[in-house]
């Protein structure tokens, strides 16, 4: 309309801040929530396997396809209302329904997922839960002083009281609860107590953090097993570093072995970084999103009872502090081997430039030499020349000798000096010519 071309990506990453709407729930709801993770190597799994394996469920039910290539879906499947989102590493159905369970968290809506398709699931379940909501219970006042007693009890009975987290959100307008524990049908549970009145989607986006705040806290903590691995690799690796140093301040041990060494415990290093840098950076960018998902919920304090925040302070935090440690330990490991390896070969440098400046010492003594034999042999060349030209040179004047009256001898005698300055001249006159080029 304004006459420019657009970006062939505009109106996909403008769409993309739209793409996954909150839920609008009505207390009574509950809701079944899966997040299904391949073993290894998720974020490069073959993303069509996900789409499949939710068209396999639609098509049970006859419900609409997905358009393909399509990250999230939000649809109808009988009674109940079914959203699932694809991620990088992992994928998540949730299925809403009206009304609650009773007795509480029975799990009657895993009927839902039928067996032998999640059996098909391209991955392994990386967790699951249950969240059942309710409004405030009609005989608790929120408004009474002794309403957060009534409320904080109301949820003794569905959860372990020694990990139970409860608290107000959103300016006193829903209580939520909840105690990260895997109950016995293998789900964590959830629940929220809705005031009267509260909006349906601003009740959709308390749910919805719920399972983003439990779906992160997981992915995040599968960094924690290779977070003590690396740990524990490193260590050994340091001792033996610090071994290799020591002897290399001592001046033990030859040089060359020394350095094999330090190269190939620097390939060793390298090797466990790359491997375990994905799941360190995926640890520090989901525990990021935990602690956002708790932030916006703007949690007040119920009856004295902990928070979600304090929660994950005490038990989410220190493995995230475990995780952030191993990962500078492995830094720190890698540029003290890197260290190490240069202080060795600075060390073989000099020890090389020594026996470098002693060969050329010893060839500079050689030359010295060998110039002192070629001056020697220089000399003896020019007696051997000149006596050989005198000798010539006697049989060439004698016959000039002889008419002039003078013998052979004589005659030798005269051309013996001559001979020898010009032999003399001549060598010299060829090495000077030789030595220009």
């Amino acid at each position: 309309m304004i006459g420019l071309q657009d970006h062939p990506q505009r109106y996909a990453l403008a769409n993309e801040l739209h793409a996954r709407p909150f839920p609008e729930l009505h207390a009574p709801c509950r809701a079944v929530y899966l997040a299904i993770k391949p073993e290894r190597d998720a974020a490069s799994r073959d993303r069509r396997r996900d789409l499949a394996h939710l068209i396999a469920l639609l098509d049970r039910h006859g419900a609409p396809h997905p358009p393909p290539g399509a990250d999230h879906y939000y649809g109808t499947i009988g009674r109940v209302s079914l959203k699932w989102e694809r991620h990088t590493e992992f994928v998540t159905y949730t299925m809403f329904t009206d009304g609650v369970a009773d007795p509480p968290f029975s799990g009657q809506m895993e009927e839902i997922f039928p067996r032998d398709w999640l059996a098909e699931a391209p991955g392994r379940l990386l967790t699951s839960a249950l969240v059942r909501v309710e409004p405030v219970p009609p005989g608790i006042d929120p408004d009474t002083p002794l309403a957060d007693a009534a409320l904080a009890g109301h949820f003794d009975g569905w959860f372990v009281r020694e990990s139970l987290a409860v608290s107000r959100v959103l300016d006193d307008q829903a209580v939520i609860a909840g105690d990260f524990r895997i109950d016995a049908n293998g789900h964590t549970r959830f629940a929220v107590l809705a005031r009267p009145g509260m909006g349906s989607r601003r009740l959709g986006r308390i749910v919805q953090r719920l399972l983003e705040i439990e779906t992160y806290k997981s992915s995040a903590m599968l960094t924690l097993p290779v977070a003590r691995q690396v740990a524990s690799r490193a260590a050994e690796i340091d001792a033996e570093l610090s071994d290799l140093v020591s002897a290399m301040a001592r001046g033990e041990g030859d040089e060359a072995a020394t350095l094999d060494r330090l190269l190939a415990m620097t390939a060793e290093i390298e090797a466990l970084s790359t491997r375990s840098a994905f799941r360190f950076g995926a640890a520090e960018a989901y525990e990021a999103i935990v602690n956002q998902r708790i932030e916006v919920l703007r949690e007040e304090r119920l009856a004295g009872r902990q928070t979600f925040g304090e929660f994950m302070t005490r038990r989410f935090d220190p493995a995230m502090r475990t995780c952030r440690s191993a990962k500078k330990r492995m830094d720190e490991l890698s540029l003290r081997a890197a260290r190490a390896a240069d202080m060795l070969r600075t060390r073989v440098d000099v020890a090389v430039a020594a026996q470098n400046r002693a060969l050329l010492e010893s060839m500079d003594r050689r030359a010295a030499l060998q110039l002192r034999l070629q001056e020697t042999v220089e000399g003896l060349s020019v007696v051997a020349i000149s006596y050989y030209a005198v000798s010539l040179a006697g049989y060439l004047l004698a016959p000039l000798g002889h008419l002039a009256g003078v013998d052979k001898g004589t005659v030798t005698a005269i051309a013996t000096l001559p001979v020898i300055f010009v032999v003399w001249r001549m060598v010299k006159r060829i090495r000077a010519h030789l030595g220009g080029d």
